[in-house]
């Protein structure tokens, strides 16, 4: 007969159970339950619930019967990451059931929650994230994946940005023929293996291809400007890409950037590294650029902003979260020189050459 679980959370989002137990798995009977002495509530550490012993609260949820050990196995995978153990219960129509729980203390309740609004909110993002963590079951345990979900949510969450805003180009829509994808590496980033046919200008399709790409997430990338002392601020730090080149220049000058964390939009993410990493507040945000890094083999997509503050003597420093290991030095200096490195070509990074000739097209207006 099998097992019955009874879901309470982010699995009674039913495109996110169907993912979780796997496309090819039969229907399971569905049906909606009340489990009583419980409640449902929202944490302080991620986007899900946690269930509480509450007298007198309910918990709405969904009772799924008939599950097979692939099936629960699936499901240990999904939840074991996130310290949730399955426990029996009785459900208030009396029927016995388990249900995933976590350790008392362990996560910080808040607020009821609210799957209308959590679906809204996170539902999208949550089916990216599912695909890929189910993708490593059978392949790794449950704790690996749970140290990689910050990497797993932040590339989940640009591929929501990725479906929110399109270019505009009028380019050609032509077929792909997906004959195969496989994950080949993932950690901090990961590396996709790809097998495919494309349609070709001429309607033809081509030969199979081999193709690889780095799946890397989306960025915000800014500049402070001031427009009233006319200078600009940039940061200095180690980076392994020079290293990994042989560039005996390590350490590298750039606009300050991070990574779009999930829920936040770019202009959000723009502000708060600007106070991370040099200790600025951005009165506002002139955006300059919104493109890809390198499209032939590569995600990661740029939001590249100028911002504009005041930027008096005595504002350089060294900034970065310590529990990030950054270690940044701010560096101010004239709108004048910095064009000449561009001019140069001695800013070797290519945002912040696009961001000083955007820059040199836009001073006039923004210091009037």
């Amino acid at each position: 007969m099998g097992r019955t679980l009874f879901f309470y959370g982010s699995l009674r989002y039913r495109p996110l159970l169907e993912i979780v137990l796997g496309p090819d798995r039969s229907e399971r009977p569905i049906r909606a339950a009340v489990l009583e002495g419980y409640a449902a509530r929202a944490v302080k550490e991620g986007p899900f619930p946690t269930l509480l012993m509450q007298q007198g609260a309910c918990a709405e949820g969904l009772v799924v019967s008939e599950l097979s050990d692939e099936d629960i196995a699936r499901l240990d995978f999904y939840e074991g990451g996130f310290d949730y153990d399955l426990v029996p219960v009785t459900l208030k129509s009396g029927e016995a059931a388990e249900v995933y729980v976590s350790p008392p203390g362990r996560w910080t309740a808040l607020a009821p929650w609210d799957l209308g609004v959590w679906g809204d909110a996170w539902g999208e993002m949550s089916c990216h994230a599912a695909r890929e963590v189910m993708g490593y079951f059978g392949q790794r345990t449950a704790a690996q994946v749970a140290v990689m979900f910050p990497q797993i949510r932040a590339r989940a969450w640009s591929r929501v940005l990725a479906g929110r805003q399109t270019s505009g180009q009028v380019v050609f829509e032509g077929a792909l023929d997906i004959k195969r994808q496989h994950r080949a590496y993932a950690g901090f980033f990961a590396l996709d293996e790809i097998t495919l046919r494309h349609e070709r200008f001429d309607g033809s399709m081509s030969e199979v291809l081999q193709r690889s790409y780095f799946v890397g997430c989306d960025a915000a990338l800014v500049l402070p400007y001031d427009p009233v002392r006319d200078r600009v601020l940039m940061i200095e730090q180690m980076r392994v890409g020079p290293f990994g080149r042989g560039d005996p220049e390590i350490w590298h000058l750039e606009p300050i950037a991070g990574r779009i964390d999930p829920g936040e939009t770019p202009e959000q993410t723009a502000h708060r590294e600007a106070f991370e990493e040099a200790g600025v507040q951005l009165d506002r945000l002139e955006t300059v650029a919104r493109c890809y890094a390198s499209p032939g083999n590569a995600t990661d997509f740029f939001h590249i902003f100028v911002g504009l503050t005041a930027l008096p003597d005595g504002v350089e420093g060294i900034h970065g979260l310590p529990a990030e290991a950054e270690d940044i030095r701010s560096r101010v200096i004239s709108f004048e020189h910095f064009l000449e490195m561009a001019e140069d070509q001695r800013t070797a990074n290519t945002p912040l050459a696009l961001l000083a000739y955007w820059l040199a097209h836009h001073r006039t207006r923004l210091r009037s």
